[in-house]
């Protein structure tokens, strides 16, 4: 079936600024660690994709975090825990979204090569007001302008749900949603697609699934990239990914693929 696609919508950290997506992963661990309990890199990047608040709470349930929360503070988790470690990760998250605010290679060439086929690019996020105006502002220094931005304290809920991509085409007049193309580098950004009804994609280099750095990317031999570029890709397609994408160099040709 040929369609016709007007609107791509990004995803930021891990996807278009942030390689490896290293800032928020980060500050949830030093957010738990202000309260005596130890979480890994690994685990804070599971949930990544999420509201920052809903993020803290799918760690919260995770039955091993849980119980080292209880061992740690004597009792269960609360709502009142989940307020609390938001209102100290957010400062923390300002700060990482600050000094992870990089461009990914490839990101403007990719957005040129995109509006010159009269493509509108939009791109939300799963940060606060506060760390998204960093990364809004960091971008726009660097070239990299969306025709429209949207953050999860936008709308009632962030994803998986798919207010974001809905709001983004009221808001710039795009529709059906087979028009739309939405780009994510986490398993949620795969799911906030399909629930939208939109061709969702994934970016497997610069990903918060891989979570490496440029050069600890770079610094892999071939196999070892392979395998995790396959290990990444396998948890794409578990989830129904439309399309895959190693950098976001080859995306404008796979988008010009679901035209024909």
């Amino acid at each position: 079936m040929s369609v016709n696609i007007k609107l791509v919508v990004f995803d930021w950290a891990g996807t278009t600024i942030d390689y490896g997506c290293m800032a928020p992963p980060g500050a949830f661990v030093a957010a738990f660690a202000h309260f005596g309990v130890t979480v890994s890199l690994p685990e804070a990047r599971g949930p990544m994709g999420l509201h920052k608040k809903d993020h803290l709470r799918a760690m919260l349930s995770q039955a091993e975090i849980g119980q080292r929360w209880q061992s740690s503070r004597g009792r269960p988790w609360i709502e009142s825990d989940v307020q609390e470690m938001y209102e100290i990760v957010t400062p923390m998250q300002v700060a990482a979204a600050k000094k992870h605010s990089a461009l990914i290679p490839g990101t403007l060439e990719c957005v040129a090569q995109l509006r010159a086929k009269g493509i509108i690019v939009a791109a939300s996020t799963g940060y606060f007001h506060e760390a998204a105006n960093v990364i809004y502002s960091a971008a726009k220094e660097q070239g990299f302008i969306p025709d429209y931005t949207i953050c999860a304290d936008d709308v009632p809920a962030g994803r998986p749900a798919p207010w974001m991509i809905f709001r983004t085409m009221e808001t710039l007049g795009v529709y059906p949603a087979s028009a739309v193309v939405k780009v994510g580098d986490t398993v949620v950004d795969i799911q906030d697609g399909l629930n939208a009804g939109a061709w969702s994609l994934g970016v497997i280099d610069s990903s918060n699934e891989m979570g490496l750095t440029k050069e600890e990317f770079e610094n892999l031999s071939a196999s070892e990239r392979e395998t995790k570029r396959a290990y990444v890709k396998n948890r794409y397609e578990r989830e129904g990914a439309h399309g895959i994408v190693n950098t976001l160099l080859e995306l404008p040709a796979m988008i010009e693929s679901l035209s024909k």
